[in-house]
């Protein structure tokens, strides 16, 4: 997947409203708009870091060497 593509901003997006549904409809708190907004970002924040160390590696011209 594209980083910052269109399907990379779909599949943030998804997340994002998952992650803010489940966190805004399962809390009974005074602040739950701030937290599901916190979760949620920080969701797909780490998904797009994760995406980036997956594909940091994938055009590599330079393999690493065999350690046999």
């Amino acid at each position: 997947m594209k980083l910052f593509g269109r399907n990379h901003i779909l599949v943030c997006a998804i997340t994002f409203a998952i992650l803010f549904l489940m966190n805004y409809l399962g809390n009974e708190e005074a602040d739950k708009i701030e937290r599901a907004l916190m979760i949620a970002s920080a969701g797909v924040i780490g998904l797009t870091i994760g995406l980036f160390i997956m594909n940091k590696g994938k055009n590599d011209k330079n393999p690493p060497q065999d350690f046999d």
